[in-house]
């Protein structure tokens, strides 16, 4: 049974949901600061066990970010990165201002279109720098 919780999960669970997944690595350090520091954070588990997550970074105001969408191989195709992905737009229909921006790195661009979301192109291009 799958149960959808919104909170973050712990720094070893969201370092190896990343791994898994297929999602790059990133620093426990900074793992540790930035978990800490999301707007809104849900996650999924089964049996107990956290399978997927998501977030949301920001300033709370004008700009959210939707980051670290992941959900373990052995659980993809069963929906809950849709499940994911809902909870965190209910949270932002509830709690963002008209004209805020919404922004995400698509590394699967048909999940993210079925909640709205278009290419900036070519009024904007996407752009990151990598530490």
């Amino acid at each position: 049974m799958y149960q959808l919780i919104e909170e973050c999960v712990d720094v070893d669970t969201f370092l190896f949901l990343r791994q898994v997944s297929g999602l790059s690595p990133r620093p426990r350090a900074g793992a540790e600061i930035g978990l800490a520091n999301s707007l809104y954070a849900v996650h999924i588990c089964y049996e107990g066990t956290p399978v997927g997550m998501g977030r949301i970074v920001g300033d709370g105001g004008l700009n959210f970010d939707i980051v670290d969408i992941a959900v373990h191989p052995d659980h993809q195709g069963k929906g809950l990165g849709r499940k994911i992905m809902q909870a965190i737009m209910d949270y932002l229909e509830k709690n963002t201002l008209k004209g805020a921006y919404i922004t995400l790195m698509a590394d699967v661009p048909a999940l993210y279109e079925k909640f709205g979301f278009t290419y900036t192109r070519p009024e904007s291009e996407g752009m990151v720098l990598v530490r």
